[in-house]
This record gives C-alpha cells, sequence and structure tokens, in this order.
C-alpha cells in the first residue's frame, strides 16, 4: 500500500479541494454527494449507538461523514484528552466527550472553517466546556508532543498526501502508552498511479 502521493500530485490543490468538498458537507448536509452522511447512516451501517446520537444535536450528527466507528476499536476514560483529527461537525468529538467527562479534554482539529463553526456550535448547545476546536490538519498537528492520551480518526487518514508524516504527527502528541483509535478505508491493492495522481477521487 502507497504512503504516500505520487512525485507530481499537488499536495495543496489536493487539500483545497478536500477543504471545498467538506465545506460543502457543513453547508448543505442533505446536499448530493457521492458517500453517506447522517446518524440514520451511523448507527444502521456503522454500529453507533442510535440512543447516543439521539441525545446530540443536529449540527454535530446531520453532517456526519465517517466511514466506520473509531470509538468502538478501546475505551476512552474518564479524565483523558482525545484528540480528533478531522473532527468536521464533531458527532465523534462529542461522544469521546461524554467519556471523559468535564475533568477530561476533547480536542477536536479540522481544517474546514464550516465544519469547526458546526462543531463550536453543538458543543456549546451542550454545555460541553471540556470540548476545544482548533483549526489544523493532519501533516501538522495543533497540539504538544506528548500531550493527548487517545487519537481518533474516523476516514481522514486516507486524505492524507503523506502518510508517513501524518503517523509521525499522531506518534509525536500522544503520551507515552497512549492509543490510536482509527476507523478508515484500506485497499487491499495498491491503485494504478494514474488513479492515484487524480484529484477529483482523492476529494470525492
Amino acid at each position: 500500500m502507497a504512503l504516500q502521493c505520487p512525485v507530481g500530485l499537488d499536495a495543496e490543490r489536493l487539500r483545497e479541494e478536500v477543504g471545498k468538498v467538506y465545506a460543502q458537507v457543513a453547508e448543505e448536509p442533505n446536499g448530493d454527494f457521492h458517500f453517506h452522511r447522517g446518524p440514520a447512516y451511523a448507527a444502521e451501517k456503522l454500529g453507533y449507538d442510535p440512543e447516543e446520537l439521539a441525545e446530540l444535536p443536529d449540527e454535530a450528527t446531520a453532517a456526519f461523514a465517517g466511514v466506520g466507528n473509531p470509538l468502538d476499536a478501546g475505551t476512552i476514560a474518564e479524565g483523558e484528552t482525545v484528540l480528533d483529527i478531522g473532527s468536521g461537525a464533531g458527532m465523534d468529538l462529542l461522544l469521546a466527550a461524554q467519556r471523559v467527562g468535564l475533568q477530561g479534554k476533547a480536542i477536536g482539529v479540522d481544517m474546514t472553517d464550516a465544519m469547526l463553526d458546526r462543531a463550536r456550535r453543538a458543543a456549546a448547545s451542550m454545555g460541553a466546556t471540556q470540548v476545544e476546536l482548533r483549526k489544523g490538519d493532519l501533516m501538522e498537528l495543533p497540539a504538544d508532543d506528548n500531550s493527548v492520551d487517545v487519537v481518533i480518526s474516523n476516514g481522514v487518514l486516507n486524505l492524507s498526501p503523506d502518510k508517513t508524516v501524518s503517523f509521525a504527527e499522531i506518534a509525536r502528541i500522544l503520551k507515552p502508552g497512549g492509543r490510536l483509535l482509527l476507523a478508515d478505508i484500506v485497499m487491499g491493492k495498491e491503485l494504478s498511479e494514474v488513479a492515484r495522481s487524480d484529484i477529483d477521487l482523492w476529494a470525492g
């Protein structure tokens, strides 16, 4: 499996196109996209607890576009610090915040202003003062070394133009013994150079 984009791929243009797509999702979650979205999809296809989702505001759940349920990959304890890479509208982030409680911290990192705005409104409506939203991306995470107990990510690492850098960033911010709870898309065989160079395919 390739860990880096083809040499000729314009990584900055890829970043811009991905940002455009997810800004559109944030602004119009019921729009015409090729990927699934929303709480019904999360519960029926990905195994989220519908009762937990019902407790979250629509601001967080309507624009959810994950590919799995990273919270099922391990435990998150009360009082821990969690960082969600590509936190989007905040559904996974708010579920993690409930697990860490008011004595913990749940940090969401996203590159899209519209998604950050949705997540901030959702957190405020729940009184989730342990939630903090930061602008950034998976190539340079806005967090200190050895500062996070758990990193979660849902369908985002596959969009990284250099996964070696992204995994190094995750290792940098995790405390010794920290955990990565990951849900993502993995190909069983390497894609052709033509497919890997197609920004439209990357951005969805």
